[in-house]
């Protein structure tokens, strides 16, 4: 039979283990590494579980990542128009290369560097005021979300009034409960607050990412609003749900705690396999520009191809015994962050970012432990962004 006699009917969401893609996935990968699949809207598209045919689609200029072209995977509010000024994830070069460029350079592995010890305060701070809250506590809301979000404020340049309303205003956006009319408003008011920092920033200038981007010129306010809004959502709700999946994981992996001890042992490898492992990025769609032929199929023109990341970062062709977590490392190589011009611009930033806040909640909590059954721990599915919505735990 051939690949198009069997389609996909919606991308597999449902998991029999948190920590593990639906298992559909998994015999996809092995029958027909890509799939024909129909997607929410009727569209008809491809889905791609293996390793090397996610590299190929990823790395060829012929599929863009143009929002308006591609159809989503996952039940969503409505069809994505074209990307605004600034969200250049959703965009294909020259427009991606005018607004990528400019911060490539900030999120340098030295850059990033630099600001470990920015990191370490915050994260610091994050933990006293969790530690003052009491036991039993909410490790996503009291931690693992303002941790980024915080960061993200400091390199903008942005106030600790401004950083408090935008963790109120993210909370809403990242459940799948909150009402449309809700979480658009949220956006609409986090949008402003965007557009006040730009023009605060462009009046009083600081030492800050922001002020850098407005001193070089290139880019008008609304751009830069725009930028700004990008760099605060893509860089703390990922990063928020892969500190709180990690630490659900460790919670519940006794050979994996011991192996990291106080988090002395949390390393680049460590955070490298569990990017691999939990794969909080579900998926990434790309559309054809042209026919292309790919894995033995041929992907016409107009149709979206979606890459299932926590499928094929469990590719045993690529990784040794991909099914278990393993501490001492081990994911190098993973697509977590994407590959190819579009690969996530602050992957250093973010990787960072979960060494310390790991190292530092098991140095400060030894004792933690999860403060509900784990068949209670509520997990975000049916989302692009995999996590908990909440991770109850004591010390």
């Amino acid at each position: 039979m051939t690949h198009t006699e069997h389609v996909v009917d919606g991308m597999p969401t449902a998991r029999g283990c948190p920590f593990s893609p639906p298992e559909e996935l998994g015999a996809l990968r092995e029958e027909r590494p890509i799939a024909r699949m129909t997607y929410p809207d009727g569209h008809q598209g491809w889905l791609v579980t293996g390793y090397e045919l996610a590299q190929e689609v990823l790395a060829d200029v012929a599929f863009s990542a143009r929002h308006d072209l591609r159809s989503s995977p996952i039940v969503m509010g409505g069809k994505l128009g074209p990307a605004q000024p600034g969200m250049f994830i959703g965009m294909d070069p020259p427009e991606h290369t005018r607004y990528r460029k400019p911060l490539s350079r900030h999120f340098t592995v030295r850059r990033v560097r630099e600001l470990e010890p920015a990191i370490e305060r915050i994260a610091t701070a994050c933990l006293d005021a969790l530690e003052a809250g009491g036991s039993p506590a909410d490790l996503m809301a009291a931690f693992a979300l303002p941790l980024p979000v915080l960061v993200i404020c400091e390199l903008m340049g942005a106030d600790a009034d401004l950083a408090a309303e935008l963790q109120k205003l993210r909370v809403p956006m990242l459940s799948a409960a909150t009402p449309r009319a809700e979480v658009a408003a949220a956006a609409r008011r986090t949008s402003e607050l965007m557009h006040e920092l730009v023009r605060a920033r462009r009046a009083a200038p600081g030492d800050d990412l922001l002020s850098e981007l407005i001193a070089v010129g290139e880019l008008n306010d609304e751009e830069l609003a725009g930028l700004t809004f990008l760099m605060l959502v893509a860089g703390h709700e990922t990063t928020a749900n892969m500190i709180a999946m990690s630490v659900y994981l460790l919670l519940q992996d006794e050979k994996a705690r011991a192996a990291l001890g106080d988090g002395s042992q949390v390393g680049d490898q460590t955070v490298n396999e569990l990017l691999r492992y939990l794969s909080v990025v579900q998926f990434v769609s790309r559309a054809a520009l042209k026919d292309v032929e790919i894995g033995g199929v041929l992907v016409r023109q107009g149709e979206t191809v979606t890459i299932s990341t926590s499928a094929v970062n469990r590719d045993g062709r690529r990784f040794e015994d991909p099914d278990t977590f393993h501490a001492e490392g081990g994911g190098v190589g993973s697509l977590a962050f994407g590959h190819g011009l579009h690969q996530c611009i602050g992957h250093n930033l973010a990787r960072t970012e979960i060494r310390i806040a790991l190292r530092l909640l098991l140095r400060r909590f030894p004792g933690l432990r999860l403060a509900a059954s784990p068949q209670d721990v509520r997990t975000r599915e049916a989302m692009n962004t995999y996590g908990v919505h909440e991770l109850p735990v004591s010390w």
